[in-house]
């Protein structure tokens, strides 16, 4: 059984509003990592994005040739004067089949760059993902209160973050060599668009590159700080990096840049008299007083519980968080998966508990927020976490698209993947592609959340499990049949997800087994006089929940309560090892 077009358009239509949600992004580095592999998250979130992965091919160029620089619509918006929009995100020739587009504008470059004589071959999305040499890149735009933004055009940069990152994934090996390269193109060639960071790592080392664009419109401020190999870092929207020591060889910056910022006015000292470059450029909460924040907090909370970290920082620009921890224990690839997956069920902050939450103790609030955005959101359009170890044949990128906690990670090869990821319309629905099969479960899953996320989750689980057991008996292959081994593991993956909104619904039975969540259903009544019901109305009276329970009423003219433990959820959305 599958979910109707219509009925998945229509409803995914009305979510398709001008308005878009922060990313979260992290960095676990192999000395922290339990199989020695090093991971770089990102979720990209937003109602408006692109949801196509893409594969663009390594290439050869001749001499003379020169790489176009191209806007874009993640930045903020679209931008008709150079035919970019959301969807496709370009269309333009020299980046492989899923790149170009009959009937649509061919889009318009801001300028160019020499082109080198071999670029390498990447999966690529709003944001670069990961290129064939096991280069990773995670992002989260970041938000200034010394300027909004810069549209590009005339009198301004050329590079966007996005673009950035591409050109490292096609010319770079190593993290080293990537921080050199955008940092030098940034210094030539200027930045647009907003605050910005790029967490960029190979199988060794992990870095932090945060930037601003130069309202002159010239050059751009950027700083890199390398994340100590044995800890974990966590950034969500707004910059990490704080006091810049020219005598710390972990960090990357440029004396000129300090002078420009004195110059501007923009220029803060900490009690050492290092440039405060958090202060310098007012990196701010933009949304909510612990919109970005509080994600850091969790994420730091989940890897490393002792360190008891504080919620509720005096202010945005606080100095409680350590830029990276060492987790209490080796984390895990399921842990990052359960950081990504958490809606702080269980905190003070739980979304099930009062106006915030939806029916069936769903843990998500639609809308305006009244509180602080949570790290696993339904605008989130896919999340990616690569890995890459001196064991494995091939680098990889996990993907679970929407929503991760009602999705499923699957790991993706750097090679020509199937059109089950690419070339895909968020407008229009598509049983053939991988996002359609995930926006109809998690859809379903908001919808009816109690009833359906025991299934959802263990179905996860098991296809997870069988992925990381295909992975780690196929260390001997070759890297072209690692590869393949991966992209038919893909292709089962999205036969089984596709095929999951059927069964969740028949195992509901048209209703018949559903259960409100207490306090989010119907109040019941029983007149006792069939003449005059108003007479002696029984009305039941919510009783007080105990502790991690949540009551759910069988049916509305039944007295009879069933009590579901969510206090104990699957192993999946626990940390394995850290709690």
């Amino acid at each position: 059984m599958r979910i109707t077009k219509t009925l998945f358009t229509v409803s995914m239509l009305a979510l398709l509003v001008p308005q878009t949600y922060a990313c979260t992004t992290a960095l676990l580095t192999k000395g922290a990592s339990a199989d020695g592999s090093m991971y770089v998250t990102h979720s990209n979130d937003g109602y408006t994005g692109d949801t196509s992965v893409v594969y663009v091919p390594a290439a050869d160029h001749e001499e003379g040739e020169v790489r176009y620089v191209y806007p874009s619509a993640c930045a903020r918006e679209p931008y008709p004067t150079y035919n970019t929009d959301y969807t496709p995100r370009l269309n333009v020739d020299g980046r492989g089949p899923d790149y170009q587009f009959e009937g649509v504008d061919k889009t318009i470059p801001l300028g160019s760059i020499p082109q080198v004589k071999h670029t390498y071959a990447y999966l690529d999305s709003n944001y670069g993902i990961i290129n064939e040499h096991g280069l990773m890149l995670g992002e989260c735009t970041d938000s200034s209160d010394r300027f909004d933004y810069i549209k590009p055009g005339e009198g301004t940069g050329i590079f966007y973050s996005s673009e950035l990152g591409r050109v490292a994934l096609e010319r770079c090996k190593t993290a080293k060599e990537a921080i050199a390269l955008m940092g030098d193109l940034i210094d030539k060639y200027g930045l647009w668009g907003t605050a910005e960071t790029l967490l960029v790592a190979d199988k060794d080392e992990g870095w932090v590159i945060e930037m601003e664009p130069n309202p002159s419109g010239k050059g751009g401020f950027w700083v890199a700080q390398k994340v100590p190999d044995g800890e974990f870092f966590i950034a969500a929207n707004q910059f990490r990096i704080r006091s810049l020591d020219p005598n710390n060889k972990d960090q990357i910056f440029h004396q000129s840049m300090i002078d420009e910022l004195k110059k501007l006015g923009w220029a803060v000292f900490d009690k050492e008299g290092h440039l405060d470059w958090l202060e310098s450029i007012r990196s701010v909460e933009r949304f909510h007083p612990y919109s970005c924040l509080r994600r850091v907090w969790r994420g730091l909370d989940m890897a490393a519980p002792s360190l008891k970290l504080n919620p509720w920082p005096e202010s945005g620009n606080t100095k409680e968080y350590p830029f990276s921890v060492k987790p209490d224990q080796k984390m895990t690839l399921e842990d990052l998966m359960s950081i990504h997956r958490d809606s702080y069920i269980g905190t003070e902050f739980d979304y099930t508990k009062g106006e915030t939450g939806g029916l069936f103790a769903q843990p998500y609030s639609f809308g305006l927020y009244n509180k602080e955005r949570v790290i696993s959101t339904t605008s989130i359009t896919y999340i990616w976490i690569n890995q890459f170890n001196d064991k494995l044949p091939a680098p990889i990128s996990w993907i679970a698209l929407t929503s991760p906690g009602e999705s499923v990670f699957v790991p993706l090869p750097v090679a020509p993947i199937t059109d089950i990821y690419s070339r895909v319309n968020r407008k229009i629905y598509d049983e053939n592609k991988m996002y359609w099969a995930a926006t109809s479960v998690g859809t379903l899953t908001r919808g009816y959340y109690s009833p359906f996320i025991t299934q959802v989750k263990d179905t996860a689980t098991r296809l997870e499990n069988a992925s990381k057991s295909l992975i780690n008996t196929s260390l001997n292959l070759s890297h072209d049949e690692f590869n393949k081994a991966l992209l038919m593991n893909a292709k089962k993956n999205f036969e089984v997800w596709r095929d999951l909104p059927g069964k969740l619904i028949a195992s509901i039975n048209n209703g018949g087994n559903i259960k409100y969540a207490k306090n989010q259903g119907p109040k019941l009544f029983r007149p006792k006089n069939y003449k005059d019901p108003k007479e002696d109305l029984n009305i039941s009276e919510n009783k007080p929940k105990e502790e991690g329970k949540i009551d759910t009423v069988l049916s509305t003219n039944s007295d009879e309560v069933l009590k579901q433990d969510i206090s104990n959820p699957p192993a999946y959305v626990k940390l394995s090892q850290a709690n």
